[in-house]
């Protein structure tokens, strides 16, 4: 007992009460620290050190006007558009308003001599507390700060990637994946969705554009990945397209058409199933002849009308057989149209066939579409020929 009261009597001295209080505030300022970065906390920080900054700005005008120019108010003013919601920045203006009064009495009549208080400075700083307020305001309606703005996109962009990710496959085959978004950006309105199914002993691929391109179809592109990627092994391969195609329906999108091609590969025996909905034809070399051979099977597009039939062609991959899938901007251009792009792309395809496809897809969509304004994709997959035994 005695011992118990000393531990007591201990952590309430001064000194106990000290490093208590201590911790709590620095436990307290780290959360607001990680909140505020992550966009859920007040602002009332940023907005402390802006109010700060004014002061300090208008009383360095002041003294040398010359080095340090009135119109330099902008630059809180910029800071606070980027970090401070509507209520706040209304107070930052106020003082910068006020700071400009200030500075305006003490530095004289702007036609007294250079670096007053121009019209022009008034007119440049209302200018860019406008576009602030603007900006704050589309923040704090769309409900995404800009501390979170860049990082989920670059999440969304993560997500269609790794949903694009082919399996491994097996010993003796090959596949790769090359996808390019219209204008260098980093999202594409084609995406691909994989599985091993049936015990791993069937390869599904779906690859699918969507419409639009770029950024306009890339939110599109990633809900669709996603709900593709949920109906891929879990449907029979001949109900998957339906299924897909009233999914589309269902969501009553102005612009929401798509184009898909199911590939279903066993990959014990080589034989393929292939289904398209409105999809260009997939292309098949034989190791045989070194011809390559178009592969069309009949579908509509989707989310065109209910009740869409989708009847497949068959056929074999033998050892050093590829198949070539691909979206129309690979192919057709508004100078270009399919056959002549198709063409140029087997041709292409034959600098690749006596040292093999592996990482061709990516030089294949340089040679033949490189500098064309619309998503690009291009996927192989190759059954390799047995190395020869001595």
């Amino acid at each position: 007992m005695a011992a118990g009261r000393e531990r007591r009597a201990e952590a309430e001295t001064f000194t106990a009460r000290c490093k208590k209080q201590w911790h709590r505030a620095r436990t307290g300022l780290r959360r607001s620290a990680v909140d505020y970065f992550r966009g859920d906390g007040s602002d009332w920080i940023a907005l402390a050190g802006l109010l700060l900054t004014i002061p300090l700005i208008a009383a360095t005008t002041l003294v040398n006007s010359v080095w340090c120019s009135p119109a330099a108010l902008v630059l809180p003013i910029v800071a606070g558009g980027l970090l401070l919601r509507p209520a706040s920045l209304l107070g930052l203006y106020a003082a910068a308003a006020t700071a400009l009064i200030v500075e305006s009495v003490k530095l004289g009549p702007y036609t007294e001599g250079p670096s007053r208080v121009t019209p022009g400075v008034v007119l440049v700083v209302a200018a860019c507390g406008f576009f602030g307020l603007l900006i704050a305001q589309f923040r704090s309606r769309v409900g995404v700060p800009w501390r979170r703005g860049g990082t989920m996109l670059f999440d969304l962009r993560e997500r269609i990637r790794v949903q694009s990710k082919l399996p491994k496959l097996p010993l003796g085959w090959h596949r790769e994946m090359a996808l390019r978004p219209a204008g260098g950006q980093s999202f594409s309105g084609d995406f691909v969705v994989a599985a091993r199914t049936n015990g791993g002993r069937t390869l599904e691929v779906v690859l699918t554009d969507v419409s639009g391109k770029g950024m306009d179809a890339g939110s599109r592109a990633l809900l669709l990945s996603g709900a593709f990627g949920g109906l891929l092994g879990s449907l029979a391969p001949h109900a998957f397209l339906p299924a897909a195609n009233g999914y589309l329906l269902r969501q009553d999108w102005d612009e929401g058409f798509a184009t898909s091609i199911h590939l279903v590969l066993d990959l014990d025996s080589g034989d393929y199933e292939l289904f398209s909905a409105g999809h260009p034809p997939g292309l098949q070399l034989s190791a045989g002849s070194g011809r390559w051979e178009e592969k069309v099977a009949e579908g509509p597009l989707l989310g065109v009308y209910d009740g869409a039939q989708f009847d497949p062609v068959k056929g074999s991959l033998r050892p050093g057989d590829v198949l070539m899938l691909f979206t129309d901007g690979l192919v057709e251009t508004s100078d270009r149209d399919i056959v002549e792009g198709i063409d140029r792309l087997t041709g292409e395809a034959d600098r690749y066939v006596a040292g093999g496809f592996h990482g061709a897809a990516w030089h294949l969509i340089e040679a033949v579409a490189k500098d064309v304004n619309d998503d690009r994709a291009l996927l192989l997959i190759c059954r390799e020929s047995p190395a020869p035994t001595r």
